[in-house]
């Protein structure tokens, strides 16, 4: 049995009327969660029949307790998860089926003739799925889809132990007396607020809520109205949360400009993306406990994290304890010891695994200094690390979102997302110049132009935020590169 159902059966056991999982309004208690979670295996089951056990289930739902239901009922099962985000293109998710070989397709109800399953109270359609068997590594439970720059992302294979491996340093890292109430903010189709939010919580003891994201503020065209988000972290005593860097830059914004506070919260953990220090800073200013952490899908959702126990300015955290980290000649993170199984349809990863990030260790504290594939080479032979640069754009609350190019050219140049439609004149310009004062001269921004917002619907950032260059230049090549 795995880690999270051994946690699981023994609170249904020793407290069996603590709650445990919640959607804000209704709540399932210890014993009620494993009976649920029993239940909706038993139906799987028997949906699934003689379907040879490494094929995969997809699970396509919006944030709830169902969904936690059918994952652990999978896990119960033995049966692989492929968890489809919600951001994915009809295109992506297509192939992420048809790559994984996936029998069955777990969604909100579309098909009438599908069969339906009762699942925590919600409608599950359950849909066969028609597409080839594919042949995956040995002891895969989880394959996650990284978001790749292109409509055909790679399938990241991971075991049950490698997942749990992680949910149990963080508990150990952070310590199980932080689990207290943990809102679900992120998606759960994505790999970081499943094995990094949900999981530890149920390992550690914490109560999981769960709700659709739209009654957290998120929209379908991708805009957040962050102010419901606050008011749900307030009104329910939320004591930890999961961020990338785009959403706690918007959730200081609302704390800054009605200067309210969230007193319950005790950590508020952000990854996805390199944050400046000066944004840590800031937001614990505001009350939020903010630390940084670093860590991607092929690794198992996390590497390193700074917690309340442990915190280094300028650095992404201790390397979690089941992890061994090394740093390469060329700068280059090397993650071991067998971080996941290997992609779909792909060798087996049988040793560590280089990661494509720069970085340095000292003592144990890891630092990222941006991505080996995207160090740009100015036109007097500088190389600099964009993220570097746009890490301290972002750290300015008038720059929402930022994208610094210069290969080749004398001076960088980048494109630039406004916090607020509504800002002064000037504002913008004033921040890039609060930035290039504390960089050196060949990491300054010598041009820049504002946009719209970066959009992961038109390919033009990564589910944790990250610009993806290829595309942005390509939008934006009469600015980018004017003398082509």
């Amino acid at each position: 049995m795995s880690l999270v159902l051994e946690a699981l059966a023994r609170r249904a056991r020793e407290t069996p009327t603590v709650p445990i999982l919640t959607d804000g309004d209704r709540t399932w208690d210890c014993a009620g969660l494993e009976r649920e979670i029993e239940a909706v295996a038993l139906r799987l089951g028997e949906l699934l029949g003689a379907a040879p056990s490494p094929r995969p289930v997809a699970l396509a739902l919006d944030n709830g307790p169902a969904w936690v239901v059918l994952d652990l009922a999978l896990m119960a099962l033995g049966r692989p998860c492929l968890p489809l985000p919600p951001f994915f293109t009809p295109e992506q998710r297509s192939h992420a089926i048809a790559d994984a070989g996936a029998v069955l397709l777990l969604s909100a109800p579309a098909a009438p003739a599908s069969p339906v399953l009762d699942v925590a109270g919600q409608v599950v359609a359950a849909q066969r799925l028609g597409v080839p068997p594919r042949t995956l590594h040995a002891g895969t439970a989880k394959i996650t889809y990284t978001s790749g720059s292109t409509g055909t992302p790679k399938g990241v294979c991971l075991s049950q132990a490698q997942m749990e491996a992680v949910a149990a340093s963080l508990v150990h890292a952070i310590g199980a007396d932080y689990a207290g109430r943990h809102l679900a903010v992120l998606p759960l189709g994505v790999l970081l607020e499943n094995v990094a939010g949900l999981y530890p919580t149920l390992l550690a003891g914490g109560c999981y809520d769960v709700r659709p994201l739209a009654g957290l503020g998120f929209g379908t065209d991708g805009r957040a109205d962050l102010i419901r988000l606050a008011d749900a972290v307030d009104a329910a005593a939320i004591t930890s949360l999961i961020l990338v860097p785009e959403l706690l830059r918007g959730l200081m914004a609302v704390l800054d400009g009605s200067r309210r506070r969230l007193p319950s919260l005790r950590l508020v953990a952000v990854g996805g993306a390199k944050v400046a220090p000066q944004l840590i800073v800031a937001a614990r200013a505001l009350g939020l406990p903010a630390y940084e952490g670093y860590g991607l899908s092929e690794c198992g959702s996390v590497v390193a994290l700074n917690t309340p126990r442990a915190d280094r300015p300028k650095s992404v955290g201790r390397i979690l304890p089941h992890l061994s980290v090394v740093i390469a000649d060329d700068g280059e993170i090397v993650v071991g010891p067998r971080p996941f199984l290997g992609y779909v349809g792909g060798p087996p990863q049988t040793a560590a695994w280089r990661t494509g990030d720069l970085g340095g260790l000292d003592d144990g504290w890891l630092a990222i200094t941006g991505r080996k594939s995207s160090v740009l080479i100015t036109a007097y032979g500088r190389n600099v690390s964009p993220e570097w640069v746009e890490s301290e754009l972002l750290a300015e609350p008038e720059i929402a979102q930022a994208a610094v190019f210069g290969e080749a050219a004398p001076t960088l140049c980048a494109l630039l997302v406004p916090s607020r439609a509504d800002l002064p004149p000037g504002a913008v310009a004033g921040a890039v110049e609060r930035v290039n004062a504390r960089l050196p001269d060949y990491a300054r921004i010598g041009r820049w132009a504002g946009t719209s917002p970066f959009a992961a619907a038109r390919g033009e950032v990564t589910a944790n935020g990250r610009p993806r260059r290829k595309v942005l230049r390509a939008a934006h090549h009469a600015f980018i590169e004017p003398s082509l």
